[in-house]
């Protein structure tokens, strides 16, 4: 049995391994891509704020900004965070995926914050090898290889736990740590073995929840399994529920009344006396009640755009199942869960994850060698 698990773990690892490699130290360069992305702009995500400095009301920063961006721009949101030196961010309508850093006491620009442009690259060679889908829930051929890529990854995976077994305990011993005193090729063959085990349960993880970005019949087989049936999402009334009807609806795509989202911010202000941040747009708010870069538990605000009376709020907590799936993966496909050392643990792991392919690569390199020369 040994064997052809041996024989599994090497044909498949063969063809698929520099593929594997990659996919995994590109997951690894994305861990702390946020934490990175601040620390390279602190500027734009932190301010200095004078003492006794009052936080000003939304539609006041609005009309400040009108005179330091393009008149063409139109705010479609606005978030603002707990923590009393962060920038607040603006999105508008027409500027794609870019977001305004402004100072939330006087109204200044702080600057545009874009996406760092390695950190796309690293994003699109993790998820399609640079072969980006033509939209969004389409297949490419990068996507396949991929997808693909992970299901042989998890299959390699279980084949080397059951080659890492040990038949006794001096042998077990051996394969839990790394000698780096008897030459290169016994430390690199304990670290294939020794690292891989310890984390292989953490890449395990990263590949299966992966794979719901992969393949579709995967996301829905995974949501069914943990429950992710179709149900209706619950409602905490405050006063009298009022859902939005057709005639409502056509509010949302007039410019809105910023003033109105001022009573809302002050309301939601006095509810939650601690919350992550607080985004704002036109007829709804989300309220992140988690702080830091934990998983993230949103309450959902439902307001009337012309008075600002607010109909409904959906607590996370009475979210179905369904519609939290989504978050839980991406969560543990991240480490993000679990905050700062999760997401640490994780990064090691897919580093071991990518060097694994490539320590495996030389130990097989130079086992054909030897067998080559002993034949001779």
């Amino acid at each position: 049995m040994r064997k052809f698990f041996s024989k599994i773990h090497l044909w498949l690892s063969v063809p698929f391994g520099i593929i594997i490699s990659l996919v995994a130290l590109s997951g690894a360069s994305l861990v702390f891509e946020s934490e990175v992305t601040e620390a390279m702009n602190p500027h734009l995500y932190r301010i200095e704020v004078a003492e006794n400095a009052e936080r000003l009301a939304p539609s006041v920063i609005i009309e400040k900004l009108s005179g330091q961006i393009p008149d063409s721009l139109q705010v479609s949101s606005i978030q603002f965070s707990s923590e009393k030196d962060a920038a607040c961010i603006v999105s508008f309508k027409n500027a794609g995926r870019k977001t305004l850093s402004v100072n939330p006491y006087t109204g200044e620009v702080n600057g545009w914050i874009e996406g760092n442009r390695f950190f796309q690259t690293m994003r699109s060679l993790h998820r399609w090898l640079l072969d980006a889908p033509a939209a969004k829930g389409e297949m490419s051929v990068g996507k396949m290889i991929v997808g693909v890529s992970t299901i042989v990854m998890i299959v390699i995976l279980v084949s080397g736990l059951f080659i890492w077994i040990p038949r006794s305990r001096k042998a077990l011993k051996n394969r839990l740590s790394v000698s780096c005193t008897k030459g290169w090729r016994r430390f690199w063959y304990d670290s294939h073995v020794a690292l891989g085990f310890y984390s292989t349960l953490f890449l395990l993880v990263m590949a299966l929840t992966g794979l719901t970005w992969s393949f579709g019949w995967y996301r829905t087989a995974a949501y069914s399994l943990f429950g992710g049936g179709v149900k209706t999402e619950q409602s905490h009334n405050t006063g009298s529920l009022q859902k939005e009807t057709q005639q409502e609806r056509p509010r949302k795509n007039i410019k809105p009344d910023y003033k109105v989202w001022d009573n809302v911010m002050q309301e939601l202000e006095e509810r939650y006396s601690s919350y992550g941040y607080i985004k704002v747009e036109n007829g709804t708010v989300q309220i992140n009640k988690t702080k830091g870069h934990g998983m993230r538990k949103s309450d959902k605000v439902v307001f009337d755009t012309l008075t600002g009376k607010i109909n409904n709020i959906v607590l996370y907590e009475e979210v179905p199942v369904s519609q939290k799936l989504k978050g839980f993966f991406y969560s543990f496909h991240t480490g993000s869960w679990g905050g700062v050392w999760t997401k640490i643990l994780y990064f090691i792991a897919a580093l071991i994850g990518g060097v694994l392919p490539l320590s495996g690569y030389y130990l097989w390199i130079k086992r054909t060698a030897n067998k080559r020369s002993c034949g001779n």
